[in-house]
């Protein structure tokens, strides 16, 4: 233990403690704004370790912008893309596409599947808005419980909503454990298939019966409305207006690819030094850095599916866009400061050496912080920084632990239970017209809790292969 951790003693541990007190009572009874509530813990959190007033302000101000310094081009230009997909219909698009793909009975998974792909550019609550007419309009036509193809397709959002970079949640994740968004992607995609699966059985499975509680608590049906025609047909009539599937993907696969590309040819390099041309090596590392990758993908969104738009338009879609992003970047600013003042006042590093010797996977520390923070105050984003602040300081002290998947641990633990204080447990509940608390609970809540029990399963697995 190096001098420094020495020198901590039992008020800086009651003063760390103190501080997770008062952020999670700030955040949940007062007005207090997130962002506020995590300058002060960390604050807090300094000054009890013997942090001179100074030095506490510097770790603050360094944390924060280095943070912002990762991932904040990366989120500013992925909701403008995410903006552009969504007004320009790139979004439906890809939903038809893929329920014409698998055809008729399988209409939940290629729901499940479009909200998967959909919502890595596209904020989940807006995603579902625009996707739930296709909802209505399936289940008429093809005589599909309501709520089976809409908690299928809200289930294939919110995961890749809460593990897939550019989403700005994961992307906090990634800059406050300083790992390769790259590998952030390919963790967050893979561990979250076995969550998509289960998701879509339990909307196959309990979406009728929970249809059938409905009509026999209350006696309403949730059937679609008149003003919804045969699928085909609004599929069809719609489709003119609506970019093509090429240009509709592109924004979102290529910044993919581009990453991608970079970590192999990288991988290679690194491997053997004079396998690829240098020129090769700088060229991949450039395009393929996320800030290039995902800005070409804004040009793509630009002159591909928005091209409809005027000048003036499209501006002004991008800047709403940002709108929504700036409050993201500051609480994940404010994380990243929290996360400094454990590191530089040595607390992260005394927590960790205590922590190693117990008998517990580590994986469990940010996964059951981010759980316990979503439970109290409801905001998946909230409670992945929360939990990647507080023990990214805390598992670098600890030996062989993989930081990629502590990372995709903060971001899964957040999905459970989602109830009155997440906004999207409104968004889904009220635009499939369920009115009842116990039948939103069923519809919503615990769907993602068994995508969070799933994701536990999958993250001590991974945990015990990687």
């Amino acid at each position: 233990m190096n001098e420094t951790v020495t020198t901590i003693g039992p008020s800086a541990v009651v003063g760390l403690v103190a501080a997770i007190a008062v952020l999670v009572f700030l955040v949940l009874r007062t007005k207090v704004h997130a962002l506020l509530a995590l300058i002060v813990a960390a604050s807090i959190a300094g000054l009890s370790a013997g942090m001179t007033p100074d030095a506490a302000i510097k770790s603050i101000t360094s944390g924060f912008g280095s943070t912002l310094g990762t991932i904040g081009l990366v989120v500013g230009f992925g909701v403008m893309m995410g903006r552009l997909l969504e007004i320009s219909g790139a979004a439906e698009k890809l939903a038809i596409t893929l329920i014409r793909w698998l055809g008729t009975k399988r209409e939940e998974w290629a729901l499940a599947v479009a909200g998967y792909i959909i919502s890595i550019p596209i904020f989940v609550d807006s995603a579902f808005v625009i996707l739930n007419p296709l909802v209505k309009s399936l289940s008429r036509t093809a005589g599909r419980s309501v709520l089976t193809l809409g908690i299928a397709l809200a289930g294939g959002m919110v995961l890749t909503h809460h593990a897939v970079p550019p989403t700005p949640g994961p992307l906090g994740a990634a800059g406050i454990f300083g790992v390769n968004i790259g590998d952030m992607i390919v963790y967050g995609l893979l561990l979250t298939i076995p969550a998509l699966f289960t998701v879509t059985i339990y909307a196959r499975v309990m979406g009728p019966k929970i249809e059938a509680m409905i009509e026999r608590d209350t006696g309403d049906a949730l059937t679609a409305s008149d003003a919804f025609s045969e699928f085909s047909a609004l599929a069809d009539e719609r489709e003119k207006e609506l970019p093509s599937l090429l240009m509709s993907l592109l924004p979102i696969l290529v910044p993919i690819v581009l990453i991608f590309l970079n970590t192999g040819i990288n991988g290679i390099a690194t491997a053997d030094e004079g396998a690829l041309p240098a020129i090769v090596v700088s060229t991949a590392a450039f395009i393929g850095n996320p800030v290039i990758a995902v800005l070409i993908g804004v040009l793509l969104a630009i002159y591909g599916v928005s091209r409809r738009l005027s000048r003036h338009d499209a501006l002004a879609q991008m800047e709403k866009g940002i709108d929504t992003a700036g409050i993201i970047l500051l609480v994940t600013g404010a994380g990243g400061a929290l996360g400094a003042v454990l590191r530089d006042s040595g607390v992260g590093q005394a927590i960790g050496e205590w922590v190693a010797d117990l008998p517990l996977p580590v994986m469990l520390i940010p996964f059951l912080i981010a759980t316990m923070v979503r439970l109290v105050q409801g905001s998946g984003t909230v409670a992945i920084i929360t939990s990647a602040s507080l023990s990214a300081p805390i598992l670098a002290e600890i030996p062989d632990v993989n930081m990629v998947l502590a990372a995709q641990a903060a971001t899964l633990g957040a999905m459970i239970f989602s109830y009155f204080n997440d906004s999207l447990f409104w968004v889904v509940n009220r635009m499939l017209g369920v009115k009842t608390v116990k039948h939103q609970i069923l519809t919503w809540s615990v769907p993602t809790t068994v995508a969070w029990a799933t994701s536990l399963v999958t993250i001590l697995v991974a945990d015990l292969i990687v």
